[in-house]
Formats: structure tokens, sequence, C-alpha cells
């Protein structure tokens, strides 16, 4: 499901920005300056963004995410004052891309910030977002080598920025790439006793995952794309889906639990009928949790499954 941002909501929320930063403009001390408490102001479009900035950034930075809540759509969030005043503000914007937040790029434009470099995860990826075989899979920030890419990216700006800190971004990255080794490492160990192994989906949503794992998807493209757009497929489809289960096509299901309906609850509860392991996964961070506890948690019950523990 890929719902635009509300023309709406974004000019009634550009409104009240506008004369927001009139009446700061008249406060004692009101600055767009950073200072030392603040530290570089950064806008995430998402949660897993920010996160992966503050791993970076930490103490040096400051992140606001825009979707910063499990139960919060990406694909359905509508504007607000409080966050075009943040974007109006910011020094970074880090955005996913690919269609995926296309309301960042709008009310960045509405914010009038025109100065603000605006990293795209998706760009940054270097995959092809208009691929002949198919329809390109926004959701990179489960493909560890673009998260990567990502983190070498957010040194290069963040040193610009703040050339003091420069010594602390590359620490911290190197930090945090050591762990995103981890992972990778872990997926090759999947790999390395499943692969080949077929996998069903809901959504595409954590397919560079299980392919980095050996991982083939079997599911019906009309059905997690479909899904993913929020339109019912149709029946014969639907057939197919479910069939994988009990013919023992794929050894495990791994769903969206966030984006959950009628069909779905089908295609879960055929699953468990025919005891294929379910692994839930979420496109935003669960709540207490960062990138990296999350991804190792999603990795860790994708290895239980497929191993029958």
């Amino acid at each position: 499901m890929k719902k635009l941002l509300s023309l709406t909501a974004l000019a009634a929320a550009t409104a009240l920005v506008l004369s927001g930063c009139a009446s700061a403009s008249t406060d004692a001390g009101a600055t767009d300056e950073p200072t030392n408490d603040s530290g570089v102001r950064i806008v995430a479009s998402t949660d897993v963004y920010g996160d992966i900035a503050k791993q970076i950034g930490g103490d040096r930075v400051s992140v606001t995410s825009i979707i910063d809540d499990p139960d919060k759509d990406p694909h359905e969030y509508e504007a607000d004052a409080r966050t075009q005043l943040s974007l109006s503000k910011a020094q970074l914007v880090i955005e996913n891309g690919g269609g995926y937040d296309d309301f960042v790029d709008k009310m960045l434009a509405a914010a009038d910030n025109k100065i603000a470099p605006v990293l795209n995860a998706a760009d940054i990826s270097g995959y092809d977002q208009e691929p002949a075989d198919g329809e390109f899979n926004e959701h990179v920030w489960y493909d560890f080598p673009t998260v990567q890419k990502l983190t070498d990216e957010l040194v290069n700006q963040l040193s610009a920025i703040d050339p003091d800190g420069t010594k602390t971004y590359e620490e911290n990255a190197k930090t945090f790439e050591g762990q995103l080794t981890a992972l990778e490492q872990q997926e090759k160990d999947i790999k390395a006793s499943f692969d080949g192994a077929g996998a069903a989906i809901t959504e595409p949503v954590p397919l560079y995952m299980l392919t980095a794992a050996g991982l083939v998807n079997k599911t019906p493209g009309a059905f997690s794309e479909g899904i993913e757009e929020g339109t019912d497929v149709a029946a014969d489809v639907l057939k197919q889906t479910t069939d994988l289960f009990s013919s023992g096509a794929v050894k495990v299901l791994v769903y969206n639990e966030q984006t959950s309906g009628a069909q779905t609850e089908l295609v879960l509860t055929a699953a468990k009928d025919s005891k294929i392991p379910v692994v839930p996964v979420t496109e935003t961070l669960p709540a207490g949790t960062d990138y990296i506890s999350w991804m190792t948690t999603n990795l860790n019950a994708l290895q239980s499954a497929l191993s029958g523990k």
C-alpha cells in the first residue's frame, strides 16, 4: 500500500508552520543555528533511519523521526505542523525513497528548506528502481549492504556539517558496521544450511533478508503486490498462495504483522494448519529496541523457524 501524503493536511500544516516561524523569529534568543545542546539537527522519515543516525551521530546529533510508533503506517502518514517545522530547521534529512515515503519530499519543499542534504536510501543502494522483470522492492533497510552504504554517507555528511565531530562519527560507524557484518554473517550461516528452501511472504518487506539467507520466494507476485497496494487479490491467486503450505513448497511464512486483513489472515491460518512456522516482521522499530537488536531478533526467529525449533 503506497498512499501519498494528503494535500489538504500538507497545506494546513504548512500554514501553521509559517505562522509558527513568524512568531518564533520575534522570540528573544530564537535562532536557526545549531547549538551544543541540540547538535546537528537530523530529520528521518522513520525511526529505523532515525536510530541509524543516532548510532552514528551519538550525542552530537539531535534526531527527529517522523514515523516513530509501530502503530503508524508510513504509507498513510499525514503531515502535521510540528514535523513541518522540524523539516524547515533540519540540517540533514534521511528518507527511504523508492516511493515509500514521498511525504518527506513534499513536506521539505513546503518547508522551503533548500539547504539540508537529503540522503535517499533507495538511491544510495544502487539498485535499479525500474526493473524490467517486476517492481522495485523499496524496503531497503532490510538490505545490510545498503545500510552499510548509508552509514558511509552519514559519516561524510555529518563530518561536512560538523568537522569537529569527524572522529566520533568515524569511530561510531566502525562499531556499527562491525555489527552489520555480524548480521551478514548470520545470513550466510542460514544460507549454508537452507540454501534454496522455499519461503512465503505477505508483502516484500523482508525479501532482501530472505534472499541473502538463500531462501527462494515462492509467493505469487500478484498476491504480495496486491497486499502491499491494499487491494484484494483474485481468488485463484489466493488459492495458489495457500496451497504453498499444504503442498510443502515452503518451509516458512514471513509476514508483515503491521499490515493485516482478511486475505493475509487466511494465509496465516493456512500456514498454521499445515504446521509451517510463521515469522512476523515489521516495517518500523518495535518499541524499546534499536536497529541492530531488531534485525538480530528477526534473523534469530528465521533461523529457529527453519531449524524447527
